[in-house]
């Protein structure tokens, strides 16, 4: 394993600088926010570099995927590649691999991938600071990308864990950092931040606008004007009021997940929260507008007026999808839950719910949740850990990777406490009792 992350970035970018001489690039990056501010990173700098290449977001690396690799291109991977090593290996083409995702096998001699599960001790990076690192390492001109990198790590909700390399990013990015509750966006006005707040959720407030009134007269934050103020606007002895009202509607456990640093930084000219950007990056790929979401973190003034229209039904969307998972019968068992939402939600959305829900107090600390959708002929999975910092011997990737090496179909990934797959929708019900058995069993080992 390789020690040092600065010579392994040096080492990399020397090795991209020599592979991109004179060729055609085709870029495949993943569509959540840690994969489009890579891909948006990566664009810049190979723009700079006056490269000749192409972009494209996918939701995830599969065998449908792989087979429609142009054939008269280096292929670069970013926030993707991890998990399909074996078949990667097999293609003809020169790959270059950018991601942050456990590995399943030691990677092939003929491919080439920067990994910081490659450093021995390494930091956790997501893939835009990693893609950022070798942007910057290429030249000092891309420090000014700085700030998609902050977006892609608060996207994959790691700005709780403030290393050395991640402190220097922070502040090549230029970012005013505030301690406060975590509620986003902290920048607009509080009743619909609270009322839209999905991480944390909060009983009686989320997706309901009278719980959100009453919280903020209990807090006694009155409006200025015709509107409430934003976060950011708040005195001291405001913010710990509020602090307190909402932490009275979370569990004991949870409080001290949701009080923290607020990244607030410079975007179109504006102060904004990178929560909320971070956000609206996701949802323009959840509603399948990953183009637009691209477009916006280059600068792009009229893909951010329609990424706000789009961030606005994406939020109904999750409301909604929170109601349908509330009102309808889960398999649950013990220290685990089965959600089966079946084509009532998006299989782009499921994920996200998953997640939020495992943020939340509804579920015991450390209760494995397992949501499913439908996607045409295929089921999209995702698993989450309930609570934070959990210290548990389960591992969901491995749970994902079991499960549909015993199918003999689908796609798996992820990491140890989020992870995810594909399978066809035939293998349903046996996919739902392979879970249970495999979770029963891991209860009586653990």
């Amino acid at each position: 394993m390789i020690k040092n992350i600065e010579h392994y970035i040096e080492d990399f970018s020397n090795l991209l600088l020599e592979k991109i001489k004179n060729k055609k690039i085709h870029v495949i990056s993943h569509f959540d926010t840690d994969g489009i501010t890579s891909a948006s990173i990566f664009s810049k700098t190979l723009e700079r570099l006056h490269a000749q290449f192409s972009v494209k977001i996918i939701k995830q690396l599969d065998n449908e995927e792989i087979g429609k690799f142009p054939d008269d291109k280096l292929i670069i991977l970013l926030d993707l590649g991890s998990g399909n090593l074996d078949l990667l290996s097999k293609i003809k083409n020169e790959i270059l691999i950018i991601d942050h995702h456990e590995l399943k096998t030691n990677p092939p001699k003929n491919l080439d991938i920067i990994n910081p599960h490659l450093i021995k001790n390494g930091e956790d990076l997501c893939s835009a600071e990693l893609t950022y690192l070798i942007s910057k390492s290429l030249s000092q001109e891309n420090k000014d990308l700085a700030y998609l990198a902050i977006l892609g790590m608060v996207g994959d909700t790691m700005e709780k864990y403030i290393n050395k390399t991640r402190n220097q990013i922070i502040k090549d990015a230029e970012v005013i950092v505030k301690k406060g509750v975590l509620i986003y966006p902290s920048t607009r006005p509080l009743d619909k931040a609270l009322e839209y707040s999905s991480r944390p959720f909060i009983p009686g407030v989320t997706g309901d606008s009278k719980g959100t009134y009453e919280l903020l007269a209990e807090a006694g934050i009155e409006k200025m004007g015709k509107k409430h103020k934003a976060l950011i606007d708040l005195s001291e002895q405001e913010m710990k009021k509020l602090t307190t009202a909402i932490m009275l509607r979370l569990s004991t456990k949870e409080t001290s997940n949701y009080i923290g640093n607020l990244y607030l930084m410079k975007f179109f000219n504006k102060i904004e929260d990178a929560r909320e950007l971070s956000a609206i990056i996701n949802a323009c790929s959840r509603m399948d507008e990953p183009e637009t979401a691209l477009m916006l973190c280059l600068g792009n003034s009229n893909a951010r007026k329609k990424a706000e229209r789009i961030y606005v039904k994406y939020r109904q969307h999750i409301i909604s999808g929170l109601k349908y998972i509330n009102q309808n019968g889960n398999i649950q068992g013990e220290h685990y839950v089965i959600i089966n939402a079946k084509d009532y939600i998006k299989d782009t959305i499921i994920g996200t719910l998953a997640s939020i829900l495992s943020f939340s107090s509804i579920y015991k600390e450390g209760t494995i949740i397992i949501a499913m959708a439908y996607n045409g002929n295929k089921i999209k999975v995702s698993t989450r850990m309930a609570g934070r910092n959990i210290k548990t011997k389960r591992n969901l990737k491995k749970l994902m990777d079991s499960v549909t090496y015993t199918l003999g179909n689908g796609n798996s990934g992820g990491h140890k406490q989020a992870a995810g797959c594909t399978i066809k929708k035939e293998d349903e019900q046996r996919f739902i009792e392979l879970i249970q058995k495999e979770l029963e069993v891991e209860m009586i080992k653990v």
